[in-house]
């Protein structure tokens, strides 16, 4: 099976009803992909309030991939709001046990920043964070080249098959130690997570994250016919290893995100069933 979606619900307009409001985006988003990254949990913790509310706005089969906490993959500059780790883990378990309970958390993802290299002290606080969410399933995403050495490729995969760590596959521009090869192997026999980043190769890596504008920069870009092919055949490879591979676009900042992956969908010829019923039968438009 092959899931579709975004990252975020709040920058895709071409997915929303003209009628609707900022409180209904999700609504209207659910009408359209069956799957969504939930990114504002990465910055920080989300009360369960809003984590119900978004369980209730969505159809019962409507998954959630959860991006882990900053304070949880080292991203957080300043102190973290937490008397320590244990408490950090905690109230990230809390939060998004309801989602869990409710069938509805497919997955979290923990995104190491690129400075995150391959090390003992890396292999060690991979270990750890396992074991703090040992009752979620776990996809790993890595930002430096490091782990996909010559030297370490093999180990680095064995490593996540070992600890039953999905193993997230990226596309995205090749830039140095700062981006990783796309690498289409699937740890797990159950799960395959695959994140499309574009290939705004400047864009990577001429934005400082001092620049306030450095993600509209980096995320800035339209993948082409022949891309998405390239992008159809790594997805037909999963599919060889993994019983369902879900796909999330991360090229949201010039409005690329949606019809990318409406036009993958029609490509693979993908019919998504029990969404949220859209408003209006012309809203579909022509992707």
């Amino acid at each position: 099976m092959i899931q579709i979606g975004l990252t975020g619900w709040g920058d895709h307009p071409e997915v929303y009803a003209p009628s609707s409001s900022s409180k209904e985006k999700l609504i209207d988003y659910s009408a359209h992909f069956p799957i969504v990254e939930l990114d504002s949990s990465f910055y920080a913790i989300q009360p369960e309030r809003n984590i119900r509310k978004w369980i209730r706005e969505t159809p019962d089969s409507f998954r959630f991939i959860v991006k882990a906490y900053q304070g949880i993959t080292g991203h957080q500059r300043g102190e973290i709001p937490y008397a320590d780790a244990g408490e950090m883990f905690e109230a990230f378990r809390l939060s998004i046990k309801p989602m869990q309970e409710a069938g509805k958390l497919t997955m979290v993802l923990v995104q190491f920043p690129p400075w995150f290299t391959c090390t003992r002290k890396s292999v060690d606080e991979i270990r750890k964070m396992r074991e703090e969410l040992q009752d979620f399933d776990i996809a790993v995403e890595f930002r430096h080249q490091s782990w996909y050495s010559a030297q370490y490729r093999e180990q680095t995969l064995a490593f996540l098959r070992g600890l039953q760590v999905i193993h997230t596959v990226c596309d995205e521009p090749q830039a140095g130690n700062g981006s990783v090869p796309l690498v289409p192997i699937a740890t797990r026999n159950d799960k395959a997570l695959l994140r499309l980043h574009g290939r705004n190769q400047f864009g990577w890596q001429k934005t400082s994250r001092n620049d306030k504008e450095w993600r509209k920069v980096r995320y800035l870009y339209d993948y082409s016919a022949k891309e998405l092919q390239e992008i159809e055949a790594v997805i037909h490879n999963l599919q060889q290893q993994s019983e369902e591979v879900f796909i999330i676009f991360n090229n949201n900042s010039g409005g690329h995100a949606a019809p990318n992956a409406k036009r993958l969908q029609k490509m693979l010829d993908i019919q998504f069933e029990s969404l949220t019923p859209k408003q209006l039968d012309f809203f579909e438009g022509d992707w």
